[in-house]
């Protein structure tokens, strides 16, 4: 670190939220050391060759050549680094405990390279404690000594993947260390590439933030979702409901009904609360019910198809469905936790005749079967289906031609405007 701030920093897990991180530190000149235990990552990057839809390969290419970002299958150039930011996976097992051995290895092989006052920053999602109770032990295991050999700080990562608005570069962070020069330290880092730093008291508070955010949201969802079942009932349009409630200027955000949710976050980070509460003996069910209800969602779309099928007087087994969309959200190419993967299995289960179409996607998994998207969205590929599932909203797809040309449609995005016989919409 010089009197400008860090000149060096290393990113350990290069992936939807280390290789924008590199590429953000890249931008504003300082010089990136990427580690990943993937060759495959290493290579691609090191070719200029981006795998995240966030980080276009021209940028990555030009940064590349300009020595600004290097990556690396070994971690020994953490060494001359000033700064080092873990942003590695931390999954649930399946039976929703909390997964931080990716940190815990990370940590352990970077703490050989760490001396003379490195900052170390958590931005891997995990359960308010982590950093204090298992990150900086296993530090000052290795002989390091903190405020001398290191500083360390918890900062949540916010990446949105696909969001055009909100980039990495324009969303605030938030920073919290375990002492006040670790937290002075991890918001000098940050404020190099965000325009607004958050302080807080505590890693355990950094932690917690992020895990608040996504819980609000999960639970939102959930409360939307249990409307939409319920607004079908009742012959009310949930879209047209929340299209409404969303003029009032205060006190109401807009959540949206769906199959289900997917990506690393929503389905994750409040399993992790949930798993931290057990700890304290407190009962958080509310979110508890949200994810059954959440969990519950692709049963219910299957269930949906059935129910259309069944107006045509043809079931599912045998039946020609054509599912547009299998990422987790619009206008990416991102499958992690898709509703469309439980989706598939049910629908593979029920002997369905399965394809799809997704112009981000061309190759799925689920049920035991390898998918591969159709080339293009046709309306003789439309025509020949007994009935289209629209699982995720894709902008550059002619929703007004899927509506002209088949003959039974189940939209779970509110894709298809309107009303129509052959229309079955969530929540309307």
């Amino acid at each position: 670190m010089n009197k400008d701030g860090f000149s060096t920093v290393a990113v350990i897990g290069l992936g939807y939220v280390g290789l924008p991180l590199a590429v953000e530190f890249a931008k504003k000149g300082i010089s990136v050391v990427g580690i990943d235990v993937s060759n495959e990552r290493v290579k691609s990057i090191n070719n200029g060759v981006s795998y995240v839809e966030d980080v276009s390969s021209v940028l990555l290419k030009e940064l590349v050549n300009s020595k600004k970002i290097q990556a690396f299958s070994n971690f020994a150039p953490i060494e001359r680094a000033d700064a080092v930011v873990v942003c590695v996976p931390t999954p649930l097992t399946d039976n929703k405990i909390p997964d931080i051995s990716y940190i815990v290895s990370a940590i352990k092989s970077a703490s050989p390279y760490i001396k003379n006052g490195k900052l170390i920053v958590l931005e891997s999602t995990t359960y308010p404690g982590t950093t204090e109770e298992v990150v900086l032990p296993l530090l000052i295991e290795k002989g390091l000594t903190p405020g001398k050999d290191f500083y360390l700080a918890f900062s949540p990562e916010r990446i949105d993947p696909g969001n055009k608005k909100y980039h990495l570069g324009s969303i605030p962070k938030v920073v919290g260390g375990i002492d006040e020069a670790s937290t002075r330290m991890a918001s000098i880092l940050y404020k190099m590439i965000v325009p607004y730093v958050f302080e807080v008291s505590s890693p355990r508070a950094a932690e917690m933030t992020k895990l608040l955010e996504n819980t609000f949201r999960l639970v939102n969802i959930a409360l939307v979702d249990e409307l939409a079942m319920l607004t079908e009932k009742m012959d009310i349009d949930i879209w047209e409901v929340i299209e409404a409630a969303k003029t009032k200027p205060y006190g109401f955000m807009p959540f949206y009904p769906g199959p289900g949710v997917g990506g690393h976050c929503i389905p994750i980070d409040p399993f992790y609360l949930l798993w931290k509460a057990k700890e304290y003996d407190v009962d958080i069910s509310f979110i508890e019910l949200a994810g059954k209800v959440i969990n519950s969602m692709p049963e219910y779309a299957v269930n949906k198809v059935s129910f259309a099928l069944n107006s045509i007087g043809k079931p599912i087994k045998g039946s020609k469905i054509l599912i547009i969309g299998v990422a987790y959200k619009k206008d990416i190419s991102d499958t992690r936790k898709s509703p469309a993967k439980k989706i598939f299995e049910k629908l593979v289960e029920w002997e369905a005749d399965i394809s799809y179409y997704d112009p981000y996607v061309s190759h799925f998994t689920a049920g035991g079967k390898d998918f591969h998207s159709i080339p293009e969205l046709t309306e003789g590929d439309i025509k020949n289906s007994d009935c289209v599932v629209i699982l995720t909203a894709h902008s550059n797809i002619d929703y007004e031609m899927v509506s002209k040309s088949a003959s039974v449609i189940v939209d779970f995005r509110n894709a298809i405007k309107g009303k129509a016989k052959n229309l079955f919409k969530l929540g309307g």
